[in-house]
């Protein structure tokens, strides 16, 4: 097993082109959307700046909250020390940049006035790349959910990920994860690549050690 957790970290990290630094507002689409600390810098120290952005995320995008942004819904997430990952439909061209402006200044606002410091903590704006293929939206959860491979306690069981949502064992009022897990209802046939659960296509990866390197962020 030691060395499928280690071709899953290998590839997680594979640099590709920042050509996602450029973005191209379509609606009815889905996006990866992601950023990091400036200078490699974690954004999350403890318990409470995890949750803290937690809280962003509901106010954001909860039906009940009244400072819902419109036209933009959260599919997955997983939150790193210094990086965090979000999976992204927008109904409108206006949607995403609006959720992202009021997420990354709220969030930022707050960590500055705790720890006592000022500027930027992202590493520039943040990158979306917009999900075009089947397959590319297919995989993308699973490369989110997989990302704290490292992580004390495995990516199973990570609090800070969206994947308890996945397996029904966690009821998160703003996340959505039904998009991806359509396509494992029997009737889907093949879009499921073989498999009858969420759980098993991710769950199977990791003992195969199968590349997710096409997935993988530029993080140079």
């Amino acid at each position: 097993m030691t060395g499928c957790w280690n071709r899953i970290y290998i590839t997680l990290y594979t640099i590709v082109p920042a050509k996602n630094s450029v973005k191209i507002y379509i609606p009815d689409s889905y996006y990866h959307v992601y950023n990091r600390g400036a200078g490699k810098s974690e954004i999350f120290t403890d318990h409470q700046d995890y949750n803290v952005f937690l809280h962003y995320l509901q106010k954001y995008l909860d039906k009940s909250s009244d400072h819902k942004i419109d036209g933009v819904k959260l599919l997955a997430y997983c939150l790193m020390p210094n990086h965090f990952h979000l999976f992204v439909y927008q109904e409108n061209k206006d949607g995403l940049i609006k959720f992202m402006r009021a997420l990354s200044t709220s969030y930022a606002m707050y960590f500055n006035l705790r720890w006592e410091r000022s500027g930027t903590i992202f590493q520039g704006i943040y990158k979306a790349a917009r999900i075009e293929e089947d397959s590319y939206f297919l995989h993308l959860s699973r490369y989110i959910h997989l990302n704290p491979a490292e992580v004390d306690g495995g990516w199973e069981n990570y609090k800070y990920s969206s994947y308890k949502d996945f397996l029904g064992e966690r009821k998160t009022t703003w996340i959505d994860p039904m998009p991806v897990l359509n396509y494992f209802k029997p009737e889907e046939g093949k879009r499921n690549l073989g498999h009858l659960t969420y759980q098993s296509f991710v769950e199977d990866s990791v003992d195969s050690g199968e590349s997710l390197g096409e997935l993988a962020i530029d993080y140079a």
